[in-house]
């Protein structure tokens, strides 16, 4: 009777922990996932179209601006190198049958450029060094005078008196002043013709550009002894 109730006991007992052990297993079950429901995602179309180049479009250059900028910058350097490098332009220029039109004269005058600018940097160089002297030596004589009223220093300079000195001193100082100012003038106006040079030596102007006088009559409103024409010169151009 009593192993009955123990089996009865453990029986029991043993139900309990499996219906435990069911229970357990099915809380730990993942339910699958409906993927009925899933929000679906937006296709990102990219526009390729915006970023792409036109390759066929070919960017126009323009010869004669890129000369134009190499004169400056080699004038700016060395005074007359700008001149030069148009001289070498006219060397290896060709018209429109593929000639070289870089004529003697063209030449010439381009080189005869660089021989004017030296000549005149020369010039304005000798005429400072002779200023720069005299005006120290009569600022020198009108110190002496002032420092010493009634004598005088420099025996060439007797027949001058204070006012002369002291006006003497002005003009060659201000003398002075504007040679260095003709400096700058003279550098400058070479940059200048460099770049004017080099950029007309791409302005095209070939053999159909032409140019003709002729006389002709034109009407008038005012007659004379019954004419109502009056002699004229008719100027026609061709491009």
């Amino acid at each position: 009777m009593l192993k009955g109730k123990y089996l009865v006991f453990l029986s029991l007992l043993a139900i309990f922990f499996v219906n435990l052990a069911s229970a357990q297993v099915k809380d730990t079950v993942l339910k699958p996932l409906d993927t009925t429901r899933a929000v679906p995602q937006k296709n990102i179309r990219i526009d390729s179209s915006s970023k792409r180049q036109d390759t066929t479009k070919v960017k126009y250059i323009n010869p004669g601006k890129i000369a134009g900028r190499k004169a400056i910058f080699k004038s700016l350097i060395v005074p007359g190198w700008g001149q030069l490098y148009n001289n070498q332009l006219l060397r290896d220029k060709l018209n429109a049958k593929g000639e070289k039109t870089g004529h003697f004269w063209q030449k010439t005058y381009t080189l005869s450029k660089v021989g004017i600018i030296y000549g005149g940097f020369t010039l304005l160089t000798i005429s400072y060094i002779d200023n720069r002297n005299n005006y120290k030596i009569f600022l020198k004589e009108a110190t002496y005078r002032q420092l010493n009223p009634g004598k005088k220093e420099n025996p060439d300079l007797i027949r001058y008196g204070d006012t002369n000195v002291t006006d003497a001193q002005a003009i060659y100082k201000r003398n002075t002043q504007i040679i260095i100012f003709s400096y700058v003038a003279v550098y400058g106006v070479q940059v200048i013709d460099a770049y004017v040079a080099a950029r007309l030596n791409f302005f095209n102007i070939d053999d159909s550009v032409a140019m003709k006088i002729m006389p002709s009559l034109i009407n008038s409103q005012n007659s004379m002894y019954g004419f109502n024409v009056m002699p004229a010169l008719k100027v026609s151009l061709r491009f």
